[in-house]
């Protein structure tokens, strides 16, 4: 399904938004803020969407209908994304949920998308896995290991087929009790799996390593804090880097200081961007703790900005959980609600800012801080996606348009998508 140009045209323009623009131009008319510089910079940040996140056909989920049955509706989805945010220009894919089954066939359809293919992802849970129940990489089985990376390794063939420059790897390798498994010895496997994965990649490809505080185990996992990936990554190579999962934390963890952390190393691959409200929930983005997502921003341009890490080396991702809502629905708020803390965190002066550290002016800091984060900085981003050919409210449109409707016209009410 494509949206036709007509169409979209009729939700790019409103005196409403046209209004809003002009009322945040002159509240922020002495701050020497330069809007079209900013409106330039949310224009250029793309967001890649997981082929994961397309369909909700899972038991533990609720059917919309109309669920894509193969890669090439999910880029079709993605493309209708596309068409009402210009926001995500790049698809993550996770093998074997959507092996291509004809892979020019694919190519020709994300190029007449204009979507690129992000950062590929394998799958070594014991969900998806029988051989990964008692690990993946860091089993104690050298024949289940080498088994593991050998998917690893199929799945980098696929994305050079594809035309992905990145790996994302995250195991379930852990154990439920004390004395199960034996801990540096499942590191050990773990990270000489992982040197073979390394080096069986392109030179131009990066690998990004995840980690996860507990889940599936409840006892230990094998890579379980952003300190273990980094040492891995380290050991591995200049081409191996950390990829932070915002929902992938224990409570009251200060991610904004992990992020700082790594772009002091220049160890920060990317993000996979959710929410949690107590430990691993991947809640939609923002919906739990929109400050903390403005302050990981904040960070983020920070770094760029005094050269800790460029911002272009930088890959960004949605990884939330979509359990009764229709997904697209859902993509369209998270795109929104990142879009959001990006800009705000744009908006903050930071040259005052490091006045008031050096001269040690808390207060002030704060305020400047929350300046930022409390203005409705939404014109700004409306503007941005309605000059790179979007609409003014992608919600509204998606249903007044009534694209679920006719998605589940074109597939069917049960259309039986991949089970994730």
């Amino acid at each position: 399904m494509r949206i036709s140009e007509d169409q979209l045209a009729s939700f790019s323009f409103t005196g409403f938004h046209f209004r809003s623009l002009e009322l945040l131009r002159e509240q922020f008319s002495n701050h020497h803020i330069d809007f079209e510089r900013i409106i330039r910079k949310i224009q250029e940040f793309q967001i890649a969407i997981p082929s994961a996140a397309l369909g909700n056909g899972s038991k533990k989920k609720s059917r919309t209908g109309g669920e894509p049955r193969d890669l090439s509706e999910k880029l079709e989805d993605i493309g209708l994304l596309q068409q009402l945010t210009c926001r995500t220009n790049s698809v993550s894919v996770y093998i074997p949920q959507d092996m291509p089954e004809d892979f020019a066939e694919v190519k020709e359809l994300a190029n007449e998308l204009k979507l690129d293919f992000d950062t590929m992802n394998s799958t070594s849970s014991k969900d998806q896995k029988e051989y990964a129940k008692l690990g993946s990489l860091g089993n104690l089985n050298k024949a289940i290991r080498d088994e593991a990376i050998a998917h690893n390794e199929e799945v980098i063939s696929i994305g050079k087929k594809l035309g992905s420059k990145g790996l994302t790897v995250w195991m379930a390798d852990g154990s439920n009790y004390p004395g199960q498994s034996d801990f540096r010895s499942t590191l050990g496997w773990t990270e000489e799996s992982l040197r073979e994965i390394y080096e069986f990649m392109p030179s131009d490809w990066r690998l990004m390593l995840e980690y996860k505080p507990f889940e599936p185990n409840c006892y230990h996992t094998v890579v379980p804090d952003w300190g273990t990936s980094s040492m891995l990554a380290k050991r591995l190579g200049e081409r191996a880097k950390v990829l932070v999962d915002l929902g992938h934390h224990l409570p009251k963890t200060n991610i904004e200081q992990i992020v700082a952390t790594l772009m002091y190393q220049n160890l920060l691959a990317g993000f996979h961007f959710n929410d949690s409200k107590y430990g691993d929930d991947e809640h939609n983005p923002g919906s739990i703790k929109p400050y903390q997502l403005f302050l990981i921003f904040c960070e983020l341009i920070s770094g760029d900005k005094d050269g800790a890490q460029a911002w272009d080396s930088i890959s960004w991702m949605i990884d939330a959980s979509y359990n009764t809502q229709d997904p697209l629905v859902d993509l369209i708020q998270a795109l929104e609600t990142i879009t959001i803390a990006y800009t705000k965190a744009l908006l903050v002066d930071r040259e005052k800012l490091k006045e008031c550290q050096q001269s040690r002016e808390e207060s002030r800091a704060q305020e400047i801080l929350q300046r930022a984060y409390l203005t409705d900085v939404r014109p700004l981003v409306c503007e941005a996606r309605v000059r790179a050919g979007g609409v003014v409210e992608p919600l509204e449109a998606y249903r007044v348009l009534m694209i679920r409707n006719k998605l589940v016209q074109d597939r069917g009410r049960k259309s039986h998508p991949t089970i994730f």
